[in-house]
Formats: structure tokens, sequence, C-alpha cells
């Protein structure tokens, strides 16, 4: 059963917690609020106004778990004070462990600050859960893809359109690549897990994937830098920094250029473009 008083409750006390800042969002000198304005928490949870303040207000329909799960996410609530908000809302919590999609508050300030600057936050099968402004002017928003789908290495194999933004000289490489490091966390979890569905899934629909996949190779790691040929700008030499949740198997993953070079000019030209003109399907 829902606790209505308690989730208001909890509600306001994380909101109130909360800074601009710390969800990167500008102050502005105007500013009388303790901590996050109402609005600003539904903009972050990707709901109306009216709806999360109702919540805040005891009143309105039980939350769903999809809403709960982006307002767990709008407040950067850590698992413990996600599963809490569950229980709040009258909802067994979801399961933890490394196919969840759920962001530690760590990984997200630290996004949240890199908004001149391509990122993203990828689960261990290649399925990006959030990406910075930049990130999205880089790759198009692959945030938006449901299904197996989700995973890059699944797009690579079943998708041609996966492959234009990569050096066709990367190619080869990124093939052994993506079949090693799925071959490897299907031993890791077990062949029920998520992990093993995807691998079924190329081996019936992918004469490529069943090849290389034949080659057993394991330990194939990414290069650190990457050659991505971007549709308005070109050729773009970046090197991917990462930083790993262990808790939840998610990478953070960061592309800069080295000052000076023609790659660190084309990504200031980038930053201009923005995502205008990068309507990919």
């Amino acid at each position: 059963m829902i606790d209505r008083a308690g989730l208001a409750e909890f509600l306001r006390n994380r909101r109130e917690a909360l800074q601009p800042e710390d969800v990167g969002l500008p102050r502005g000198p105007r500013r009388r609020t303790s901590g996050l304005r109402r609005e600003e928490v539904a903009s972050l949870c990707n709901m109306s106004a009216d709806y999360y303040a109702r919540l805040e207000r005891e009143r309105g329909p039980q939350p769903s778990h999809q809403m709960l799960a982006s307002i767990a996410q709008g407040l950067h609530l850590s698992l413990d004070e996600r599963d809490h908000l569950f229980r709040l809302a009258g909802h067994n919590p979801p399961a933890r462990g490394t196919s969840g999609d759920h962001i530690s508050p760590g990984l997200l300030r630290i996004l949240d600050r890199l908004t001149d600057t391509p990122a993203e936050i990828v689960t261990e099968l290649g399925e990006t859960l959030r990406q910075t402004p930049m990130g999205i002017a880089l790759t198009g928003d692959t945030t938006r893809y449901t299904g197996p789908a989700r995973s890059i290495g699944y797009r690579w194999f079943t998708d041609p359109a996966a492959r234009r933004l990569y050096a066709p000289g990367e190619h080869a490489f990124l093939t052994r690549m993506y079949a090693s490091g799925l071959r490897e966390i299907v031993t890791l979890r077990g062949p029920g897990s998520r992990a093993a569905h995807l691998a079924d899934l190329l081996l019936a629909g992918s004469e490529e994937f069943r090849r290389v996949w034949q080659d057993h190779e394991i330990g194939i790691r990414p290069k650190d830098v990457k050659h991505f040929v971007h549709p308005e700008v070109g050729a773009l030499e970046l090197t991917c920094q990462r930083l790993i949740d262990p808790d939840q198997a998610h990478w953070l993953l960061v592309y800069t250029a080295v000052p000076g070079s023609e790659s660190h000019e084309k990504l200031q030209v980038l930053s201009v473009i923005g995502t205008q003109t990068l309507n990919r399907t």
C-alpha cells in the first residue's frame, strides 16, 4: 500500500537537499529556493510539473515502476534510497545487480559537469543510459533504442547504420572486439542472462557474428584512441577515458581530443552545430 505522507515527505526532503549545480543546472542570480524547484525536478524526471507536485502534496495516482525509476534517477538517489522510494510508493524495488539501469549518484554528478565534452554512461552490454549534449552531437541519441537494439554490439551485427560513425579501417577490429566482449560477459553471467539471450539472437540472425563467434576470442579490449567519421565535421581522432562503477557494471566514457589538434578544432565546431542536423535513424 502506498504511504502518501511518507512518499511526499521523502520527495520534498531529497529535492530540497539537491542544489542546481549538483544536477548540471545553472543557479541563477535570483534563486531563493533552498534546493531544486519542483519544475526542475519534474524536468529531470521527464514528467509534468503538475504530476510531480501532486506527489509532494499527497495526491494523484500511485506512481508506476517506470515513473519511480525516473524519479529515482532524476533525484540522484542511491540504490538504498531508490529501494526506499519504491516501498513508500507501494511497490517492490527492482532487483539489484549488474543488469540494472539505475545510475549511481557519483557517476551522474560527474556526467552532469561534462557539459562541453562528449560523454556517456553505458552498461556492460553497451547500452547507453545517459549522454551529455556533446555526446548526442557526436554519436546521435543512442538512448532511444529499445529491446536488443539498445546494445551497440547487437546493432553492430544487425544494423549497417551502426558502422557509419566509425572509420572503415576500424571495422574488422570492432567486429572481433564486440564478439569477444559478449562471449566474456556470457561466461561471467551464465546461460540465463541477458548477454546469453543477445548471443542467441545474433547466432540466429547474423552470419558474420557466427563466424567470429566460432573463433572463441577473449580479452580483446577497446582501444584508447577512437576514429570516428562524423557526418558533419568528418574524421575525428578522440581519446576515450573510462571510469567504472563496479557495483552496477556501468562505464562512464569520456571522449577528448588533443588540444590544438584538428580533431580538437572539429569538436569546437561540433559544439556549435549541436544536435540540430543529427537526425540519424
